[in-house]
Order: structure tokens, then C-alpha cells, then sequence
């Protein structure tokens, strides 16, 4: 490996991609990006990345813009950002550009460290939760849409020595957290990203705007919870989301049937302050469909659902939610908030119980 100047390789130059590309072209790191998109290509090869909104005028260029695999062996390290559907074949098709102690990074909602460990062994992947989210305006145009940094971890039996190096080149985007519990980590993301993501998806609005009706609230809390009981039932310790929300704690339990309590006013104002704190955000699933991409809700909700069928346990909120977005993506509904109404009033009185 070259410390002094690591090679990159990002895969994907959508929302997240996009921004972390602008902002590695700022480090010492040699960044090259591989997309299929053509019109994304063009416009990195042409103007490089360009950022809006808070981080405006932190765009850069590329060393160089692909967009078939390299037939090199030699980048340090692989950052996929590609959506979850996908991580898989994005994977398969850059494991033979990496560096003999290379590490593939996987930056995607669900548990993809899982998908991809399979295809180069968990030596060789590194799980990188994101805690910022991102759009992109325009091919080459990105917006950072709330504020965050990364938890990096690996899977049993990785290889762990070189996350303090990537760290360090990670933290030009915010502060990195290096975690001993990933599995915690990524399945409170999974939890949160069920709620958000979907429901996000299902609305067709921002975070904030959907999370002030309180019936929005009240379905992000089920599909919570039952994400949360399906984690006890893995044997999964989880983590504080961003270092301060308690799944434990937000996930229904004695009240899940009252209308009215201070536990359940207390968890509102929480999912409020989510809201305002993300107000910005966009469910990047959301911008997949309208690209006439492939959903990630079976990475989300489908996980959950898959899971808990092994486990004997009811999920019925998070099963009709991934069914409703399947609806949208075949054209047979379209997002708003009279689906996530729907969704509300077809799944009363079936929600999993603690």
C-alpha cells in the first residue's frame, strides 16, 4: 500500500457517492470513480463533482472517471456506493481491481457486508454505516441533506488493522466512529431506514414534513419495533443511532396499545425531533424509482420480513409496507400520503406486540 497517497476506487456517484467523492478529491488519497451512468461519467469528466448547499464550492475533480471496471490490482481500497439491489454484482466486478491487503467498503442500507462477504471472504469487507444523507440535484450536482460522519466495523473473523487509516481519510466528511459491535450498528440503521427510507418512499416528501403527522409517526414506531424484536430474537446487541437513540428504549412495549401516555408522548416528541433534525432528507429509494431503478425495500423491510419468518415472528407492518412499494415500482400506485394513509388503516390491530 502507498500511505501517503492511498488509491480509491468509489463505485457509484449517486446522493452519497457523490458527496463523498467531491470531498475526497480534498484529501491526499488518488480517487478514481467507476460509473455506468454515462451522463453522470460526462459530467465528472467535464465540470468534476459539484456541491450545493451547505458544502457549496467543495467540489473537485477525479483523477479519473470509468466506466467499465479497471483491469488494475492495485487500489487500496473499494468504496461502494451503489444501491443495495446492486452491491452484488458492483462487487463481483471490482474484487480483481484491489490491492493484495485491498478492502472492499460497503456504504449501503441493509446488511450487504453479509452479500458481499461471500463473493471475497469477511477479511476483505469493511462495513461503513453512513449517518449523513445526500442528493443529486443533476448528474454531477450533489446536495448534503443532513450532517453525520461513519461507523466502520468488520465482520467476524476481519481484518480490522486498517480501519484507523481509513478513518482518517473518511473523517473529511465528519466524524468516524470505529465500533467493536457492527452487527449492532448496522441493524439499528437497518430499523431506522425501514421507518425513514419506506415510509419516506411511500409519502413521495421529505423526513420532516411526513414525520409532523403524528399517524406517520406512530407507523415509523411499529415498523421500529418490530425490527427491534426481530434483532433480540438474532442475538443482536444494538447501538445507540448516532450515539444517542435508543432503539431499545423508542420501540413500543406496555405501550403499544394506549392512545395516550407520557412514555408515548415522550417517543412522538422523539420521532419529531428526528424529523426537524433530518427535515431535509429524502429517501434515496424514492430517487432510485424515479430513475426507473430497482427498490431497495427488500433490503430494508424484506430483510425483516425474511427474518422473522424464521424466527416464528409476526411482522405485519413491515410486510405490508414492502408490498405497497413493490406496488409503486410496478406503476400500480403512486407515492403520497394518502398510501402511507392506507398503510395506516390496513394494518391496524396486526402489529407485532412485545
Amino acid at each position: 500500500m502507498t500511505a501517503e497517497r492511498p488509491r480509491i476506487l468509489l463505485v457509484g456517484a449517486g446522493g452519497i457517492g457523490g458527496v463523498l467523492g467531491s470531498l475526497l478529491c480534498a484529501t491526499p488519497a488518488e480517487l478514481t470513480v467507476l460509473t455506468p451512468n454515462a451522463a453522470i461519467a460526462a459530467a465528472l469528466r467535464e465540470r468534476g463533482f459539484r456541491l450545493r448547499g451547505d458544502v457549496a464550492g467543495r467540489g473537485g475533480t477525479p483523477h479519473a472517471v470509468l466506466s467499465e471496471p479497471p483491469d488494475t490490482r492495485d487500489f487500496d481500497w473499494v468504496l461502494l456506493a451503489v444501491q443495495p439491489p446492486q452491491v452484488e454484482n458492483a462487487a463481483q466486478g471490482v474484487l480483481a481491481a484491489l490491492a493484495p491487503d485491498g478492502q472492499i467498503v460497503c456504504f449501503q442500507n441493509g446488511l450487504c457486508e453479509e452479500r458481499v462477504a461471500k463473493l471475497c471472504g469477511n477479511e476483505r469487507v469493511v462495513g461503513g454505516v453512513v449517518a449523513w444523507g445526500a442528493s443529486m440535484l443533476e448528474p454531477g450536482v450533489y446536495e448534503r441533506t443532513s450532517a453525520g460522519g461513519f461507523s466502520l466495523g468488520v465482520l467476524p473473523g476481519g481484518q480490522a488493522a486498517r480501519l484507523p487509516e481509513l478513518s482518517r481519510l473518511l473523517e473529511v466528511v465528519g466524524p468516524v466512529n470505529i465500533t467493536q459491535n457492527l452487527a449492532g450498528v448496522r441493524w439499528s440503521k437497518l430499523a431506522i431506514n425501514c421507518a425513514v427510507s419506506t415510509l419516506g418512499t411511500l409519502g413521495g416528501e421529505r423526513l420532516g414534513a411526513l414525520l409532523r403527522l403524528r399517524f406517520v409517526r406512530r407507523l415509523a414506531l411499529e415498523v421500529l419495533t418490530e425490527a427491534t424484536l426481530l434483532a433480540r430474537a438474532e442475538g443482536v446487541r444494538l447501538e445507540k443511532v448516532a450515539g444517542t437513540l435508543d432503539l431499545e428504549w423508542l420501540a413500543l412495549g406496555a405501550d403499544y396499545g394506549q392512545k395516550a401516555s407520557m412514555a408515548l408522548a415522550t417517543k412522538h416528541a422523539l420521532m419529531l425531533a428526528v424529523g426537524a433534525r433530518y427535515r431535509r432528507m429524502r429517501s434515496s429509494m424514492l430517487s432510485a424509482l424515479e430513475r426507473g431503478r430497482e427498490p431497495a425495500v427488500d433490503f430494508l423491510n424484506g430483510e425483516v420480513v425474511e427474518r422473522a419468518a424464521r424466527h416464528g415472528l409476526s411482522v405485519p407492518v413491515n410486510a405490508r409496507a414492502r408490498e405497497l412499494v413493490w406496488a409503486v415500482a410496478r406503476g400500480e400506485r403512486v407515492s403520497s400520503r394518502a398510501l402511507l394513509r392506507e398503510l395506516w388503516e390496513t394494518t391496524r390491530g396486526t402489529g407485532a406486540r412485545p
